[in-house]
């Protein structure tokens, strides 16, 4: 059986053991390393196996593991990289790769000259939603593209500053840029502002309490994703990703709800009030609409594919291996650069 380990033990990588500990019949989870050694002996304790450590190169060198997942703050990375990289383990590391666009294509870069199979944390591309999603976008000329996350501010001490977490867009609404990319089409220039000022009284505070991207893509179509961290409450804004035609409209809620406006569900097949409820976790009612609905834990599925093609040696079913992920982060890093300078900036896709 392969033999699994982590690097990172805080929230995010609870995430992950919660998925792992459905995957003991494929995968020995065979170390934890944290610098705060109670996490790592937590982890021990929740997976019923593997060994605690505060040096990664120790729980290399003694537990010589077949693959790892890499959870650390964003601005942790660069040597954990080269070194697994040095050792040949596969790996699986955590959104945003890094900081520095050059630092993540040498990672990048040496990955392939080892022909190693990585993975990157982009688990909403895992979703049911995204079949439909990208029928829909294939099916109809996508002219506009109007998205947002509007949330509140996380705990960690290190998101609050923007030279440790790359700010807002970089550690969160990664996620909604990536599905776009993913579902539609790539990037080619943005232009980004931000706003400070509206939170006060937050200590150690130097992020962007808002911003707003204009996006022209490569298909010629135009986009604009505002994203903030000012609210308070879930009242304060409906964040979601509208891809809009001449005659439709698919609007997705990220692992919620996917709505397609402009088309007919299915006639009803039975007397249960007109629902359809389909297999693929759809479900269609009466008018010109069709939803479908989040089925299941989208990150199990993205764990597990990962730690299945390791074991096979056939990364091909992973959706978003490190070289494209970077594409992501690249994406991402342009919007700050250009909110920076202040001008236009276009995005480095390779």
């Amino acid at each position: 059986m392969k033999k699994l380990a982590m690097i990172g033990c805080g929230g995010i990588g609870q995430y992950h053991l919660g998925h792992f500990l459905q995957f003991t019949d494929i995968v020995e989870l065979a170390g934890f390393c944290d610098l705060i050694p109670e996490r790592a002996e937590s982890f021990v304790e929740k997976a019923g196996s593997g060994k605690a450590f505060t040096n990664y190169i120790d729980m290399y060198d003694e537990i010589q593991p077949d693959m790892v997942f890499i959870c650390i703050p964003p601005y942790c990375h660069g040597e954990i990289e080269f070194e697994t990289i040095r050792r040949g383990i596969p790996f699986f590391v955590e959104k945003p790769l890094a900081l520095d666009l050059d630092l993540a294509r040498k990672i990048r870069d040496a990955a392939a000259e080892k022909n190693l199979i990585t993975a990157s944390g982009f688990q909403c591309r895992y979703s049911n939603l995204v079949e439909p999603n990208v029928k829909f976008c294939q099916e109809n000329e996508i002219v506009f593209v109007d998205a947002s996350r509007i949330g509140g501010m996380p705990g960690v001490f290190w998101w609050r500053d923007k030279d440790l977490s790359g700010g807002q867009i970089v550690e969160q609404t990664i996620h909604q840029f990536d599905i776009i990319r993913y579902v539609f089409g790539e990037p080619e220039e943005v232009c980004t502002y931000g706003t400070r000022g509206f939170l006060k009284g937050v200590p150690d505070y130097n992020t962007d309490d808002l911003s707003t991207t204009i996006i022209k893509f490569k298909s010629g179509a135009l986009g604009v994703m505002s994203t903030g961290d000012y609210a308070t409450s879930g009242n304060s804004h409906d964040s979601k990703v509208i891809f809009s035609s001449k005659d439709k409209r698919a609007e997705l809620k990220i692992l919620g709800t996917l709505k397609i406006y402009g088309e007919k569900p299915e006639e009803p097949k039975d007397d249960k009030g007109g629902f359809i409820v389909k297999g693929d976790g759809a479900l269609s009612a009466g008018g010109d609409c069709v939803v479908y609905n989040q089925d299941g834990d989208a990150g199990v599925l993205c764990d597990r594919t990962f730690i299945e093609a390791v074991i096979s040696g056939d990364g091909s079913k992973i959706r978003s291996p490190y070289a494209d992920a970077f594409k992501s982060v690249s994406f991402t890093m342009a919007c700050n650069k250009s909110m920076e300078l202040g001008v236009p900036v276009k995005v480095e896709l390779e």
